[in-house]
């Protein structure tokens, strides 16, 4: 099958490659010439742990090539994907320009029948929009069909997730579109769902949002569980026991970031309130996702007295999830502004996401280290902000001797309790009373002998 596919960031350049891996003929294309002069000599703008072997082994034999030029993808192919970028908007809803841009140049270029896939996460009625904007600027009079195909990758595991989809969507109203999409997928045998082009539009939305809200759930079990001394890592397990329920996204933390969480919960609400409806619990969500972090924050305020001035914090992580170098929403990157914006010096240490992160954050009162050890030395408290598997494994008694406060604010429940506090440090989890919730406790009294919490 000959593929074009529009955009080569995680979705874009990831489907290529696995495209062309299962026989495809397929030509990426992108706006940005210095990314496919990078892709095309095997430079990776995107960290995927087995991606660059894909691309370079499928350029090299002869079934994957990298152009700027739309043109040229959409007269080469029988089948265009859609991979471009819908950030959210100041509004809170998806920003559509670069898909309603891409449907345009392709009306322009079409040349033949074409099925024109929107894989691109996008709002109910995005998919009608394209087509009715491929018509209006279709230079000859061919035919083509639009179809829904959104994708369900994990950053850092989307090679594999793009090998292995749990199921595929396929939204059409199209036979011949339908059965062409059938058969590329059809080697894979697993589960195929078809429907209308708004249900498969809704059905990620729905997925993401669904999964948001686990994660702000157990966030809010996680403020329970810490004040009544429950544990919330045990209870998340006897809850992902239940097969009604299960393990996933059951990992109290400082809250959901990324590229596509909060961008989509927040444009499903946006959609909700579009239809004259208020999706009260994906405000819910929302709120408990921002107030997590603030949480956490104010833990590490609490302990020094109220007063980061001339303090420094060794940060470990800074991507939004272990396994990939982005940082975009991410929440520890949110954790690093709030604590710089305090007062606090930071040292921070990611295994990929040093250069995106200074991009960002830029050098003010931020030193980017070499090492997890080198963020330690000298610092006055250590805070994991990712959950990268390497920061499970710290050698305590080394970390002892670097910090000037043997004090770990540990945001992602890395670390086991038992062995940090007989280590000799002052440890902060998520959801644990620890020994440092009790110091807390203890500040909190004010003089007429009433429990404070958080700060209040």
């Amino acid at each position: 099958m000959k593929i074009c596919v529009v955009g080569t960031g995680y979705v874009g350049l990831v489907g290529a490659a696995i495209f062309a891996d299962w026989g495809n003929d397929v030509i990426g294309v992108d706006i940005n010439v210095e990314k496919i002069e990078r892709i095309k000599k095997g430079d990776m703008p995107i960290f995927e742990s087995g991606l660059s072997e894909i691309v370079s082994r499928n350029i090299s034999e002869g079934r994957l090539s990298f152009t700027t030029s739309l043109s040229e993808g959409v007269k080469k192919s029988d089948v265009i994907f859609i991979c471009v970028g819908t950030p959210q908007s100041e509004t809170g809803d998806a920003d559509l320009s670069f898909v309603r841009k891409v449907a345009e140049d392709i009306g322009k270029h079409l040349d033949g029948y074409k099925v024109i896939v929107v894989k691109s996460t996008v709002p109910v009625g995005t998919n009608e929009m394209v087509r009715k904007k491929i018509k209006e600027n279709l230079t000859y009079n061919v035919d083509f069909d639009v179809v829904s195909n959104p994708e369900f990758l994990r950053e850092g595991h989307s090679v594999e997730d793009m090998k292995n989809p749990e199921r595929t969507v396929i939204g059409s109203d199209s036979e011949k579109a339908l059965s062409i999409m059938k058969e590329l997928y059809a080697h894979l045998g697993r589960p195929i769902v078809e429907c209308d082009l708004r249900s498969a539009e809704m059905i990620k939305y729905a997925s993401n949002a669904f999964l948001a809200s686990k994660i702000s759930f157990i966030n809010e079990m996680a403020q329970l569980c810490e004040r009544s001394g429950a544990d919330v890592s045990t209870v998340a397990k006897g809850m992902g026991l239940d097969s009604r329920i299960g393990p996933k996204f059951l990992n109290a933390g400082i809250g959901y970031g990324g590229s596509c969480f909060p961008k989509d919960v927040s444009a499903l609400y946006k959609t909700s309130t579009s239809q004259d409806y208020d999706f009260r619990l994906l405000r819910g969500v929302i709120e408990v996702n921002k107030l997590q972090r603030e949480y956490f924050v104010n833990k590490i305020s609490r302990y020094f007295d109220g007063t980061l001035s001339g303090k420094t914090v060794g940060v470990l992580g800074l991507s939004f999830k272990e396994n990939t170098d982005d940082v975009r929403e991410s929440v520890a990157m949110e954790v690093v502004k709030h604590l710089r914006g305090l007062g606090a010096k930071i040292k921070a240490f990611d295994p990929e996401a040093m250069y995106n992160a200074k991009k960002v954050l830029g050098d003010v009162s931020v030193d980017y280290c070499l090492d997890k050890y080198e963020v330690m030395q000298d610092s006055d408290a250590l805070a994991i902000l990712t959950e990268w598997k390497d920061f499970s494994n710290l050698d305590l008694g080394r970390v002892k001797t670097l910090l000037k406060d043997p004090v770990i604010f540990d945001c992602r429940n890395m670390l086991d309790k038992e062995k940090v506090e007989s280590a000799g440090f002052v440890y902060f989890a998520v959801g644990k009373r620890t020994n440092g919730t009790e110091l807390l406790d203890k500040k909190s009294h004010n003089s007429s002998g009433v429990i404070l919490r958080d700060g209040k």
